[in-house]
């Protein structure tokens, strides 16, 4: 075949914004498959690497090419793929941000991105391409923190042409509901057969509540959130958000839970100085979260419990992956039991746009994914 041109939003510098220009097409592996992009996604994981430098993902070269969530056509197949045929609409997980990866062709802020086979899944035809790319990053996070044996164990979602294995009793409490995490830990953990209980601001209850959750709470609402769980077995907390591992942890020593995965630092990273150097701020910013984990971990020590961070890749190391993105996933967007969340929000059509829409994510972002499309 005739190489395709390639174009990429690429970060040369630690805080620069992103340049886009050409960039080099690359063919798949044995297990990969090419997508050509037709809906791109932003995340805070690419606003944290542009605007703090080097404080996180160290190994990523300069240039490089961010991005984790792509959804369009496939291109070409490697050898070893049989899931997947050339014209195949997708959503995938492009995981070029991740230590040992090839950085550039697996990035997923480009025309022509390079992915896991393993972390692809059909897109029926009735989603839209900017539907689909909502998904990827988040809804690896959430299984990943469910699912695997090292965060919450839970026993994993069932397609419901198989009725999953009755779970009376059992309950998971998701804090930070509306967050896309928190949304897809919601039907992931219906579809398991938990009970779920969550928290979001009140004007997004009504979405948590129509995804499966059965209760939901504001956030300060510790004390109800505790009697909701009432003399349920909770099987697990998944704490999304920055501060809130605490009220998670002081809620699991209340309800007798032994587990909770957070998927987020204990202090959040913005207005943070965008420059090479120490500063007060950061400073100030490592104090803090040595001291929160300090507390935090001294605190299930007493209580027995284990609170361990989400890393949403991992599961591309485990059965967690296969299991979500080969068995679960495609037969469920199928047939329209699992809702594509959160809602997508086009902010451009271009690679051109991807700058603005991870500036917008300053702002902050309720129930929503800030999505670029590409013609």
């Amino acid at each position: 075949m005739t190489t395709p041109a390639n174009t990429a939003a690429w970060l040369d510098a630690p805080f620069a914004t992103l340049k886009v220009r050409p960039a080099p097409y690359s063919s798949p592996g044995p297990d990969q498959i090419v997508v050509r992009n037709r809906a791109i996604a932003v995340n805070p994981l690419d606003r944290i690497k542009q605007s703090t430098g080097n404080l996180m993902y160290r190994w990523l070269p300069y240039p490089s090419v961010l991005g984790e969530d792509v959804a369009g056509e496939v291109v070409e197949v490697g050898s070893d793929v049989t899931r997947f045929r050339v014209g195949d609409r997708v959503l995938a997980y492009a995981v070029g941000m991740e230590k040992n990866r090839n950085h550039a062709a697996e990035g997923g802020f480009q025309i022509f991105t390079v992915v896991q086979s393993q972390l692809a899944a059909a897109l029926p035809d009735n989603l839209s391409f900017a539907d689909g790319v909502v998904l990827p990053l988040a809804i690896s996070t959430a299984a990943s923190a469910l699912f695997q044996r090292d965060q919450l164990s839970l026993r994993h979602p069932v397609h419901r042409a198989s009725a999953p294995a009755s779970s009376a009793g059992q309950s998971v409490l998701v804090w930070g509901g509306s967050t896309s995490v928190g949304l897809n830990a919601i039907q992931l953990a219906v579809a398991a057969g938990y009970r779920v209980v969550a928290t979001a601001s009140p004007h997004n209850h009504d979405l948590l509540r129509s995804l499966g959750a059965s209760d939901v709470f504001d956030y300060p609402d510790i004390r109800q959130i505790i009697s909701a769980l009432g003399n349920d077995d909770v099987a697990g907390i998944l704490s999304i958000g920055a501060g809130s591992a605490e009220q998670c942890v002081a809620i699991a020593a209340a309800v007798g839970a032994k587990r909770v995965a957070m998927t987020s630092m204990p202090v959040s990273f913005s207005g943070l100085p965008q420059r090479v150097g120490l500063s007060f701020g950061l400073m100030s910013l490592g104090l803090k979260m040595v001291g929160s984990n300090l507390a935090l971990q001294l605190t299930c020590v007493r209580h027995g419990i284990r609170a361990r961070f989400v890393w949403g890749s991992s599961l591309m190391l485990n059965e967690v992956g296969p299991q979500l993105w080969g068995e679960f996933l495609p037969a469920a967007l199928a047939d329209g039991s699992y809702v594509s969340a959160p809602s997508a929000y086009v902010v451009g059509s271009s690679l051109e746009s991807l700058q603005g829409a991870l500036e917008a994510l300053d702002v902050g972002v309720s129930a929503r994914k800030l999505v670029v499309t590409l013609d």
